[in-house]
Order: C-alpha cells, then structure tokens, then sequence
C-alpha cells in the first residue's frame, strides 16, 4: 500500500503555465517541498523536464542516470565558494569533478573507511544509542538528544575528531550542511537570511579549522611517540606479548581511528597527501555525518509511528537476529521520505538531454539543474508499481546516497549507521510521538518529542 500521497486531482503544470513567470519557480518550490510526490509523478508523465526562469527540474530516472554520470558536464561548481576552493587552495575533494584529487582523495579515504569495520560502527551505533534511550526515562525531544548525538559519538570514536564538546561538531555539522545544501540560488532565500547562514558559515568554518590543526598536531605526536616506541623497544614488546600470553593478558593495542590512521600511514610525495589533506579530510569525515544522519533517522521514525501497520512490522523485524528486512524497510521508508527531493548540478556547456525523446531538451552552459532523485525513485522504469510501500526493492535504485563519482564517501557507514538509530527507537516499548516534527522554518528537523513505556 501506499503511505504517502502519490496522485492528485491537481493540474500543477496548468496552474504553472497560468503563473507570471516571477511566480513560476516560487510555485514550484513549494510543490516539491510540500507536495513532491504527486507533483514529480505528473511532470514524469507530461513535462519530464520542466525549464523554469530559475532553474531546470529532471524527473526520469533515465535522465537523472545519465547526467549525473556527467560530472564534467553537469558539474558542482556550485559547492565550490561553500567548499573553500580558490586559486591556492583546492579545498574539499567533493568540490571537484571528476579531476585528480577527487579520484585520488575518495579512493584514499574509501580505503580509511575499511568496509572490515562495519560489524563494529553498528556495535559501537547500537550502544551509544542504548546509553542515551536508557538514561531518557521514558521521554525524549529525540532530534537534538539522540538523532544529532549519536552520529557525534561516532565522529569522536571512530572518526577520531576527539577531545572536543560534542556541541561544537554538530554546530560545525549544522552550518556547513546549511549553506552548501540550502543556501543556494534556487532556495529562494532572502538577502538577510542568505546572509546570516553564510555568516555562521565561515565562523564554524574558522572553529573547525582551529581545532583540527590542533588535534592533528595531537595525534601525529601520538603517533610519532608509538612508532619510535616500536622501534626501540621492539624486542621488548615481543617478549611482553609471549610474557602476555603466558599469563593471560592481552598486549595493548594503540587507539585506533580513521584520523590516527591517516596519520600513521606513509604516502609518497607524489600521492599528494600531506598533512594539510589530511586535515582537510578528517573534517569532511564530519561535515557529512550528523545532520544527514540527524535528518534520516528523525523522518523514518516519524514515517513509521504515523502508520501503526508498519510500525508493528518494523518492529517485530527490529527483534530478529538477521537485520537485512528491517533494514530494507528503512530504505523503503527513506524513498517516502528522504532527507532531500533533490541534488544539483550547474552545466559547463550546453548539453541535450533526453537525445531522440519527445521532449529532449538543450540546457545552455551555466545552468542550474535541480535533479529529482526521489521523483526516479518512483519511476516505474526503476521500480515496478512504484507507489506501493515495498522493502524488497533493489538498492541500487535507491538514491539516499546519491550515484556516480559524487556519492556519498561514507555511503557504508551510513547504511549501518541510519537503521540502527531507527532499530533502537523502535524496540522501546509503546512508542509514541506527542507531537510531529517541527523544523522550525528551516531545512532540517529541529524537534520531535516521543515517549515510551507507561
């Protein structure tokens, strides 16, 4: 069955076409902010690309596979002055395209992201979540306390951007996420409002950078400190672990993180990866983890509680050993209710998309492209009877972590992360929200207060 409204008996490109064109693109946003759904199913079935005064929608997955295969055509330059690239400084590798660093920096990082390391992050997600629900006593405003917080232990104990306040990483997390995502042209943001997000912007911006200059100073003398220890004291350290072994006490093992294992990896100088890189990458790790995450879990628990039917087969799926079905219901729910309708993408150069349709289209270079990722989630070419609630969809028709070059580096932490914040909500007992999500006018969740138990 269907969750969420899919059809309507509006004619949205009727009263689109009737609007002034000052009003054309505003009519628009609202739709896909308020009524996406049913507003992407009739552009896939009338005007698959609809070219507004501000910007061009793509609605079929065809189309939206194909551009988003293109990042030197439909690039993101857009991130780029949000990014901190200049003529000096090249800034974060998901500001480029398809270019050297980004192909040598995300596979760099891929492999810091051992895949090896997932059964951990959802036993270390599982506790953490555990530690805050228990102390809760039965009621919590779940955004800030659980759905921010937790993705921040996983930052500090995994990431290792440690011996800082959590507090600070989500506002770093927050404003970052605010001002690439949502403080673009076709947000329609006032002067003043554009202005205040960039503000913080660059103030977290400056906080950011200071402490990882200092945490990286911190840990490469750790580093520096265990590995002059190794050799010097080598053959002591093989006499402790037979010693060790003898009486039953295991040797200790340095703390392990992605940034200490940044550090404590040698790369020659032609890999251009040198501590600066390194710094400029362990924040990325941040930036991307906890408002995204925060964004997912609140919307999938609210997606859940409003449907008493699914929420009782979620949980009963919470309860098994094998996780994979209740992990695809939150991806299912995530198709509902992603954390975005949408990506963007600015053309370098004139290009027609669609070639050989009805209604291909030529989109002339410097054009801002708004590209429909849920509407191709609910194109009957990637999924069949695509209104219909289904967990057994395949994947790699899911969009949550984006595709091609430009998706999500920690698209894997991600999928043990989310479902597993989700999974610990909803075994509570007698689950309930005492009132919806509230974002407060802004992007992202803000509140959502749930009780549980008695």
């Amino acid at each position: 069955m269907s969750y969420i409204p899919t059809s309507s008996t509006k004619d949205y490109l009727a009263e689109y076409d009737s609007a002034a064109p000052a009003d054309k693109y505003p009519l628009v946003r609202r739709w896909m902010m308020t009524e996406p759904l049913p507003f992407f199913k009739q552009l896939r079935a009338q005007r698959p690309i609809l070219v507004t005064p501000e910007c061009v929608l793509v609605s079929k997955y065809a189309d939206v596979i194909d551009l988003l295969q293109m990042p030197k055509i439909f690039t993101v330059d857009l991130y780029k002055p949000k990014m901190g690239v200049t003529a000096t400084d090249p800034g974060y590798l998901m500001a480029h395209d398809d270019d050297a660093i980004h192909y040598r920096e995300k596979s760099l990082m891929q492999g810091m992201l051992n895949r090896n390391d997932l059964p951990r992050i959802r036993a270390l997600i599982s506790r953490a979540s555990q530690e805050i629900l228990n102390k809760a006593d039965g009621k919590i405003d779940i955004v800030y306390n659980y759905c921010r917080m937790v993705p921040a232990i996983l930052v500090q104990e995994y990431f290792g951007l440690d011996n800082v306040d959590k507090k600070d990483l989500i506002e770093w997390s927050f404003w970052n996420q605010y001002d690439v995502f949502h403080n673009q042209p076709f947000d329609l943001n006032s002067p003043e409002h554009y202005q205040y997000i960039k503000d913080n912007h660059d103030r977290v911006t400056v906080a950011l950078g200071n402490y990882i200059k200092k945490a990286l100073l911190e840990k490469l003398a750790m580093v520096k400190l265990d590995q002059t220890k190794n050799i010097l004291l080598i053959g002591w350290r093989i006499l402790k672990g037979i010693l060790n072994k003898l009486v039953g006490k295991p040797t200790p093992i340095p703390k392990d993180d992605v940034f200490s294992r940044m550090l404590r990896t040698s790369f020659a100088e032609q890999v251009e990866f040198d501590l600066v890189r390194v710094g400029v990458n362990a924040g990325g790790l941040l930036i991307g983890a906890i408002e995204t995450t925060s964004q997912a879990v609140a919307q999938v628990i609210e997606f859940f509680i409003k449907q008493p039917d699914l929420l009782a087969k979620a949980k009963t799926a919470a309860q098994q050993t094998d996780l994979k079905a209740f992990d695809n219901l939150v991806w299912e729910a995530l198709r509902y209710v992603p954390i975005s309708p949408y990506m963007f993408r600015q053309t370098s150069e004139e290009y027609t998309l669609a070639k050989g349709s009805d209604y291909e289209t030529t989109i002339p270079p410097k054009t801002n492209v708004i590209v429909l990722t849920q509407s191709a989630m609910f194109d009957e070419f990637a999924n069949t009877n695509p209104d219909e609630f289904n967990p057994d969809r395949t994947f790699y028709h899911n969009f949550n972590f984006g595709f091609g070059p430009h998706d999500c580096l920690g698209k894997y932490v991600g999928m043990e992360m989310i479902p597993e914040m989700v999974r610990q909500v909803l075994l509570l007992p007698k689950l309930r929200a005492e009132s919806p999500i509230d974002f407060k006018n802004g992007p992202f969740p803000e509140s959502y207060s749930l009780a549980w138990g008695e």
